[in-house]
């Protein structure tokens, strides 16, 4: 018992990791006061400071998952922390695109990618009997870290002119001391774990058998290539999704509805986003692989339809419910990563072969600016939408070819 509490106290700790280090997401929120200061500097000169933060997350990832076996993970976690603080500390500081692109790109962007490995990769250690579940649960966190901290960055910025500046060290030192701390609970289970005894029954009962190789096969095999494939394009879907919600909100709601609820509706997204990764993390357990990715490739399809009804019918409220069943539907795509790598490649290599997977973000980061420039050249935002139902359905091809390994 005390050895299953244990583990559950880890698994907070990784919540709260996550949490802070999926701030780097709120950036659209975090970049508008920014935007007030230098406004010479485009949107696209500052959408640029997310691009290089997205890569320099996947990058970080691989760099921790490589040093994973090397190293003990706590360090991996103080590092982060001290990246964390370097990099707010020069963005805090900035007067150039390049100041800003080095502090929050960079460092900030790396350190949310070190600290990611660093808890995904422990944390998979200590539930080999809910893959799907505890990935669910951490990425939660990931993703509520956005939301949240982009309310309280709203909330307590100082309206003048460079009060970001402020938040911006208040985050670097928060960053710092709370990752500090929690880096000392980053402890892998030793040879005496021992996992509930049901895991094994469950495993075979619910997943495909799968096999304990590191990157160099695992990228050789098909059913890698095929997830890769599916996660792009879902993940691209869910981006542009984002990426249009607004303005699409702001056109079905019209004149009536205020940008402080269309703050609020857009924010859904974010939050079922969440509710979703904890959902379709625990089916993966209970269903297995292809009946989970099967239905979640479904439910994304028919909440695009119920999206294109509202921007059809110009009905708010159906908006509304298709938002709430889009961000559940995404939130099913970051837990399936994570459980896939484990069950169908082994955890010997995890840490690295998790971190290649993730690399589907750098391409899929694009789907928002795909559907900018659709939208751009059509006027319309139904033909981001129309693209997303043709993306779900190659996806959806992708995900039924693929077999065990």
């Amino acid at each position: 018992m005390k050895t299953k509490m244990n583990r559950w106290v880890y698994a907070v700790v990784g919540v709260i990791v996550l949490l802070l280090a999926g701030l780097v997401y709120a950036w659209s929120v975090l970049a508008n006061p920014i935007a007030q200061e230098f406004s010479s500097w485009t949107k696209a000169q500052l959408s640029l400071t997310f691009t290089i933060c997205m890569i320099l997350f996947c990058l970080g990832g691989l760099v921790g998952g490589l040093v994973s076996g090397k190293i003990n993970v706590k360090i991996n976690v103080w590092v982060a922390a001290v990246l964390f603080f370097i990099g707010f500390f020069m963005a805090s500081k900035a007067t150039s695109l390049m100041g800003l692109y080095i502090g929050y790109g960079v460092f900030a962007g790396f350190a949310s990618g070190l600290a990611y490995n660093a808890v995904m990769s422990t944390m998979s250690k200590w539930f080999p009997d809910k893959q799907g579940l505890i990935s669910g649960i951490l990425l939660m966190g990931f993703g509520f870290g956005s939301f949240i901290i982009g309310k309280i960055y709203q909330a307590f910025t100082p309206a003048e002119i460079g009060g970001w500046r402020t938040s911006f060290l208040v985050f670097g030192v928060i960053l710092l001391v709370v990752l500090a701390i929690c880096g000392f609970f980053f402890v892998k289970p030793g040879k005496d774990f021992v996992p509930p005894a049901s895991a094994k029954a469950k495993e075979k009962k619910n997943t495909e058998q799968g096999i304990d190789v590191p990157a160099t096969v695992m990228i050789r095999r098909p059913a890698f290539w095929l997830f890769f494939i599916w996660a792009i394009l879902l993940s691209a879907a869910g981006l542009a999704l984002i990426a249009q919600a607004t303005g699409v909100a702001t056109q079905v709601g019209g004149e009536g509805i205020s940008a402080s609820t269309i703050t609020t509706v857009v924010g859904l997204i974010s939050i079922f986003n969440g509710v979703g990764r904890v959902i379709f993390g625990g089916l993966f357990d209970k269903i297995g692989r292809g009946k989970t990715m099967l239905l979640i490739n479904v439910a994304f399809f028919v909440s695009v339809l119920i999206v294109i009804a509202a921007l059809m019918t110009g009905s708010f409220p159906i908006l509304v419910l298709g938002f709430i069943c889009c961000g559940l539907s995404y939130g099913g795509i970051t837990p399936t990563n994570s459980a896939f790598v484990n069950s169908f490649y082994g955890a010997t290599h995890y840490p690295v072969n998790f971190s290649i997977i993730n690399l589907n973000l750098i391409i899929a980061s694009f789907g928002g600016t795909i559907a900018g420039a659709l939208y751009d050249s059509s006027q319309s935002y139904l033909s981001t939408f129309i693209l997303l139902l043709a993306a779900i359905v190659v996806g959806t091809i992708c995900s039924c070819l693929i077999r065990k390994p």
